[in-house]
């Protein structure tokens, strides 16, 4: 997991779409290929109406697939469908650093302390203490924020991470031994986006 990553707000096209992405892994399975370039050339379509949003949709599932391991993706295509929703919020967190630097310092941090709740004020000043780090948030149009922050936090529900985007309580999360194992084989310090604290992450080096 790299620390420092600069951050872009292109999951603004997709929401986390776990059916499309299923789709398209079961699609690449299906025709033995690693490339999901060619999975749009096989016909997988979406039932976005605008084929400019179903090309844009496409992209950025493409992106976050291209970041999971083959144990990870066999989760998504065969695991039940929490242990599906928890891959693909994976697959967001390694895509995009704004949402996995809000999911561990934010919501994991309040975990911790048993905070379930989350605020509005808790965004504002995630994003406020991230301007100097990240300057690249200023570049972005109040409109393009705004909607960040709405579908950050759709995603979040669509994932279970919270119950909605409305009353924003925090869900604890109960993962598979499949999932955990995918994740150690990967990168452990992604066991942190599920809230896990550090001694039961260290418990599972050894």
């Amino acid at each position: 997991m790299h620390s420092q990553s600069k951050y872009i707000l292109s999951f603004t096209a997709a929401s986390l779409k776990l059916n499309e992405m299923v789709k398209v892994a079961k699609a690449a399975n299906d025709i033995n290929t690693t490339d999901l370039k060619m999975v749009k050339e096989s016909g997988v379509v979406f039932s976005s109406v605008k084929s400019r949003t179903s090309d844009r949709e496409f992209r950025e599932i493409r992106k976050r697939l291209e970041r999971l391991t083959p144990e990870q993706l066999k989760i998504l295509i065969d695991g039940d469908l929490n242990s599906q929703k928890q891959v693909a919020f994976l697959a967001v967190c390694k895509r995009y650093a704004f949402i996995r630097d809000f999911t561990i310092e934010v919501i994991r941090d309040k975990v911790l302390v048993f905070d379930y709740q989350l605020h509005e004020s808790d965004y504002n000043s995630f994003v406020n203490s991230k301007v100097l780090l990240h300057p690249e948030l200023e570049a972005f149009s109040q409109s393009t924020r705004k909607k960040a922050k709405q579908v950050m936090f759709r995603i979040l529900e669509q994932a279970g991470i919270i119950n909605n985007a409305v009353e924003k309580a925090i869900q604890p999360q109960i993962l598979q031994q499949d999932v955990i194992n995918a994740i150690i084989k990967d990168d452990l310090a992604w066991l942190k986006i599920f809230m896990m604290p550090d001694r039961d992450i260290k418990q599972l080096r050894h």
